[in-house]
């Protein structure tokens, strides 16, 4: 039996619904969300933020489908920062919810997930990418090129 192809394409606002599925499905496993616990309030600020940034290009999403099955997603959201020494543009991205579903883990999914959404900013231009991970997800991240920024603290 052949295996199917992994195809990643870029969401389209008209895809909403859709995203917000994935989105909720993302937060609710990271966040370990109450399933009584009642998430409108998130639900509406996260679909406000894509109804505003998806069309005017400060986030790109994704989804990655096997046989037209949507397995897995991500974003990054694209912005400006001060121009410094080792950032003279100031165009930054914040890598976010690389996301694949628990029975298609460990295949590499996710590592082509974060290097489809990579490759969307540095043809932006933008060569200075952010990301938190978790411990299990460090070593793919690693091996993308990532490293630890020293110094650096959250409020």
């Amino acid at each position: 039996m052949k295996a199917e192809r992994l195809i990643i394409h870029k969401a389209e606002i008209g895809e909403i619904d859709i995203l917000m599925s994935w989105r909720m499905e993302v937060l609710n496993e990271v966040f370990s969300i109450p399933v009584d616990e009642d998430t409108s309030q998130l639900y509406s600020a996260n679909r406000n933020y894509y109804m505003k940034e998806i069309p005017s290009g400060g986030h790109i999403a994704c989804f990655a489908s096997i046989g037209g099955d949507i397995i897995g997603c991500g974003g990054i959201c694209l912005y400006k920062e001060m121009p410094s020494p080792d950032n003279h543009t100031g165009n930054c991205a914040y890598l976010m919810n690389v996301y694949v579903r628990s029975q298609y883990r460990g295949r590499g999914y996710g590592k082509a997930v974060a290097s489809w959404l990579i490759s969307q900013a540095k043809d932006l231009g933008i060569t200075k990418i952010y990301l938190e991970t978790s411990d299990i997800a460090r070593q793919m991240y690693e091996q993308l090129g990532f490293s630890v920024m020293k110094g650096y603290l959250k409020l």
